[in-house]
């Protein structure tokens, strides 16, 4: 999670992405026996195994297109490459390499295929980022310098719950009926940098399917009072119930969820995002030794991180799997609005997707939208169910507020 946005973390900007349908998981739903076994082999314990190996000075604090980072992209290789996935980087290999200002870096990609030829071309994503900031210098750590920053938490930890969640998934006597993509991306504390190169030049292996949904795992080892942040939620109509019910369902002590509305480019959920995907994150929350030296395995909660790597392997299963269509994508329209204190009623632009209906449209940043098909809206809610509610290939009729005027606009899907 790279430092420079944590200063912003108190800004309390609420950015609402417009979605496009309505996904729910049906009241019946239920784990498999199979999948209630795979998920049973998700335990703290492996995982801490990957912890300590990856948090280890020998990988010199993991930093991207440097020695210990290359050397960590290769111990995570190596634990993935038996498991049956088809490597999906470069050439056949599990590698999706590409250049940076910091050095050649590495994404590393091993793909599912699914199990319904129907659902081939609907891809779902469950990534975590396995670079650190190396030694640490002023413009990514809190000090001291010069000393290996080992990144235990972030993000040995999601690395360590994502190999658990590649292990069960393997384990599987059938997979789901989507393929997934498990994707551990480099350069994300240099500004996001894998996954956003893997959004721009997505590799032949994945070429011609749509990224339905994804999720990120960031910083999950440090798990206080049963509490997970859920991020990402307004990202799909439904995505809160999906992870509340999937959450209920997964026995034992349910975790207490706590979803977070901001959308802040502080991890690789930032990515899909800004492309429109659906997308959660899971994160247990920052700490005194975040981007510091002290940030060691000894104090990663294990206990913590197992029910964040099930949750997580849970609602993967659940979209992965799901009867009905996925979650549509969120960039239909391609806003982003937050609440407007001036007019409570009216949604104050703050994002737009170049080349979207609503800038092909004339929506200009800073207007406020204020009525729907000749309808005044009420509030955030009510706009994002109206415009979800609309039929695919139809257009809308939008009221706009731009300054000191009412302009007419008309959105065409």
């Amino acid at each position: 999670m790279p430092r420079n946005v944590i200063a912003r973390l108190a800004s309390g900007l609420l950015l609402l992405v417009v979605t496009a349908g309505l996904f729910v998981i049906p009241r019946e739903a239920a784990f498999s026996a199979e999948a209630l076994r795979g998920r049973a082999g998700i335990l703290g314990r492996d995982a801490g195994g990957h912890v300590q190996a990856l948090a280890d000075d020998a990988f010199e604090g993991r930093e991207a297109g440097r020695r210990g980072g290359r050397a960590a992209g290769r111990y995570v290789e190596q634990v993935i490459a038996p498991l049956g996935f088809v490597a999906a980087g470069d050439n056949g290999s599990f590698f999706q390499s590409f250049a940076s200002r910091h050095g050649s870096l590495r994404n590393i990609l091993a793909l599912l295929p699914g199990a319904d030829p129907a659902c081939q071309d609907e891809l779902v994503v469950v990534g975590a980022h396995y670079d650190h900031v190396g030694y640490g210098n002023q413009r990514n750590s809190y000090g001291p310098f010069g000393f290996v920053h080992n990144g235990a938490d972030d993000n040995a930890s999601g690395v360590a719950g994502l190999i658990e969640i590649a292990e069960a998934l393997a384990s599987l006597p059938q997979p789901p009926r989507r393929p997934i993509l498990l994707a551990f991306w480099d350069g994300e504390e240099q500004g996001l940098l894998g996954s956003k190169h893997f959004l721009r030049s997505r590799p032949a292996s994945i070429e011609g399917k749509t990224i339905v949904f994804s999720i990120n795992l960031d910083m999950i080892g440090r798990l206080r009072q049963q509490t997970v942040s859920v991020y990402g939620t307004r990202s799909a109509v439904g995505l809160e119930e999906l992870v509340t019910r999937t959450n209920c369902l997964s026995g034992g002590t349910a975790l207490q969820l706590a979803f977070d509305w901001k959308v802040e480019p502080d991890s690789d959920h930032y990515s899909f995002l800004q492309a429109g995907i659906p997308t959660l994150m899971f994160h247990t929350g920052l700490h005194n030794d975040y981007h510091r030296p002290s940030d060691d395995a000894h104090l990663v909660n294990l206990d913590g991180l197992e029910p964040v790597a099930r949750l997580t392997f849970d609602t993967l299963l659940q979209v992965a799997d799901a009867t009905g269509s996925a979650p549509d994508s969120p960039g239909r329209w391609g806003i982003g609005i937050r609440a407007d204190s001036a007019n409570p009623t009216a949604a104050l632009v703050v994002a737009m997707r170049a080349g979207s209906p609503a800038e092909r449209g004339g929506l200009r940043l800073k207007d406020r939208i204020v009525e729907i098909d000749g309808t005044p809206i009420t509030g955030q809610q009510d706009m994002m169910q109206r415009l979800a509610a609309i039929g695919k290939s139809s257009a809308v009729d939008v009221t706009v507020s731009r300054k000191g005027q009412y302009v007419r606009l008309t959105w065409n899907d």
